[in-house]
């Protein structure tokens, strides 16, 4: 390692300055006792840089101290102040390095025995690397672990030979002449202060300038003059940002705004995005329900999905809100992160900073002339979607579905569950009973277009047709007879003679008869049917002339025959 002193290192912008001189000077700095260069004296400030401070020391050439001491200290320099400063040694430029203070050599074991138990700081100058750390001369040689360097590796330690550096006695053996210091303590001390200095200058709602130091998934650590501050990821920008990789890097220099100070804990959170302006603030006025707008879908959530409409703005599309044809169970079956989509504005909400969109909307409302299309008495099919308890729902049309209650679906037979008739996916006829847009339901019924057995028999039948029928009970001048099962008819029978007037109680026998006695009867049987001037009663198989048939009506009168 070449000497900071030697003559190549001496500055050769004074001319005027002969060999002679240069080699007188280096003469001098060599005949100075070792002591001397860590002994305070008294310099003149000549100039102030941007970043340096040269004082007249009384040497041919200039000492050189760093602003940054003056700074730390909270002092101010001009030219012409008188300093007390110590001589490090020298830079490649030739200029003397200087520390400021009063921190003398301890030059003899008592004044160093007083160091060590007061816990004071000394100086002292690095003389060479050893085995382990490095040598020190503090008065006397001491020893200096490199773990106490408080430098990280053995280049780093090698320039802080010949170098003057304050540091603190951890061990000290007068008999034994061993002597420990320890120089990285003193930085840790002075970071400690810095940091304390520096969290009792930053103020919530300051803006700061910061070096991103390092970056996690969830923000960067920033270090604003000091101390470490956090950029949470969702401070870094108006819009959505997934890594702060992805808009930031290390060494990076931004400007950030103090967000919180948690003192106890030594935390401080910082923004960015809180030095732009927030675009919330004119959301009432650029976005109004009903209008259209396009935006990214961001993310998609078990009940909907978000939609960047821009930076800092977002809208969320509600599951219901997404189709009109199906019952959305999960919004990725319809979006998709990435997506660009249409959607309507239904409301928005600048306090909550929220904006409700529907995407379905953008398709029209496919209820809007469901009374026209599907007309009250209309016949309509359409395939089973669904089964429930009390009914089915058929789907009409593209977002329109019907439903058929289970008291609806058949006239013949009693139905306790839709599906002892219908499954999903079976296409049905069915007619619109009633249809409700407002709350859009459309109710509809099966057995409303199938044909009953009354009307089929006055569809087949003519009046003057003979047909035959039971007398199932008898009232004063009429009796009500059944022609079928479940068809029935009145019959008028004042001028047939007399009536024996059984009621249908007290002919349970021949009542269940009935099909076998018809059955006899269209097969040719007339000795089973009642002669004419038979009286009547109940029970009697008889024969009847229709006198009147009522489909609308649904209504069958007779005559004896």
């Amino acid at each position: 390692m070449s000497n900071p002193e030697s003559i190549e290192s001496q500055p050769r912008n004074e001319s005027s300055e002969s060999f002679q001189d240069l080699l007188s000077q280096f003469e001098q700095s060599k005949s100075r006792k070792p002591e001397e260069a860590g002994k305070g004296r008294e310099g003149t400030v000549i100039a102030v840089t941007v970043d340096s401070v040269l004082v007249d020391i009384g040497f041919k050439t200039e000492g050189i101290l760093p602003l940054t001491a003056f700074q730390n200290a909270k002092e101010t320099v001009k030219a012409g102040d008188k300093l007390l400063v110590s001589i490090k040694g020298r830079d490649p430029e030739g200029y003397y390095e200087l520390s400021l203070g009063k921190i003398e050599r301890p030059t003899d074991w008592a004044s160093l025995k007083k160091a060590f138990e007061e816990k004071t700081t000394i100086v002292g100058t690095v003389t060479g690397l050893v085995k382990g750390g490095l040598s020190v001369d503090v008065g006397v040689r001491a020893f200096m672990p490199a773990s106490r360097s408080g430098v990280r590796d053995a280049a780093e330690m090698a320039k802080l030979v010949e170098q003057e550096i304050r540091c603190r006695i951890t061990k000290l053996d007068e008999a034994e002449e061993d002597l420990v210091v320890d120089r990285r303590v003193i930085a840790e001390e002075e970071e400690r202060a810095g940091k304390e200095r520096r969290y009792s200058e930053v103020e919530v709602g300051a803006i700061v300038r910061g070096t991103v130091r390092s970056l996690t998934d969830y923000g960067a650590f920033v270090d604003i003059g000091g101390v470490d501050a956090l950029l949470h990821v969702s401070d870094i920008s108006r819009g959505r940002v997934s890594k702060p990789a992805d808009v930031l890097s290390v060494g990076q220099e931004i400007e950030v705004k103090i967000l919180k100070i948690d003192a106890e804990k030594r935390r401080i959170s910082v923004g960015m995005k809180q030095l732009e302006p927030d675009p919330w603030d004119s959301v009432a006025t650029k976005y109004h329900a009903g209008e259209r707008a396009r935006g990214t879908v961001t993310r998609v959530m078990d009940f909907g999905a978000f939609v960047e409409l821009e930076p800092g703005i977002e809208g969320l599309i509600h599951v219901s809100e997404m189709s009109w044809a199906k019952k959305v169970r999960t919004p990725s079956d319809i979006v998709k992160p990435g997506e660009t989509v249409d959607a309507v504005i239904l409301g928005v909400s600048a306090g909550e900073r929220r904006i409700s969109l529907g995407l379905k909307q953008t398709l029209g409302d496919p209820w809007a002339d469901v009374a026209t299309k599907f007309a009250v008495g209309s016949a309509v099919e359409g395939p089973v979607t669904s089964l429930t308890k009390f009914g089915a729902f058929v789907q009409l049309s593209e977002g329109i579905e019907g439903m058929i209650h289970v008291s609806d679906m058949s006239a013949e037979k009693r139905i306790n569950h839709p599906q002892e008739m219908l499954k999903v996916g079976q296409s049905v006829k069915a007619q619109v009973l009633e249809v409700d847009p407002e709350k859009r339901r459309l109710k509809l019924g099966m057995k409303q277009l199938l044909p009953t057995s009354i009307e089929e028999y006055i569809a087949e039948r003519q009046e003057g047709s003979v047909v035959s029928g039971r007398v199932m009970e008898i009232s004063g001048e009429q009796a009500r007879i059944e022609l079928g099962e479940g068809i029935h008819a009145r019959c008028r029978i004042a001028a047939a003679g007399p009536v024996e007037g059984k009621t249908v109680a007290e002919s349970k026998a021949d009542l269940t008869s009935l099909s076998s006695m018809l059955k006899a009867h269209w097969k040719g049987g007339a000795g089973a049917v009642a002669s004419r001037r038979e009286a009547v009663r109940a029970g009697q198989i008889r024969s009847f002339r229709i006198t009147k048939l009522d489909a609308s009506a649904k209504k069958i009168e007779l005559e004896l025959a």
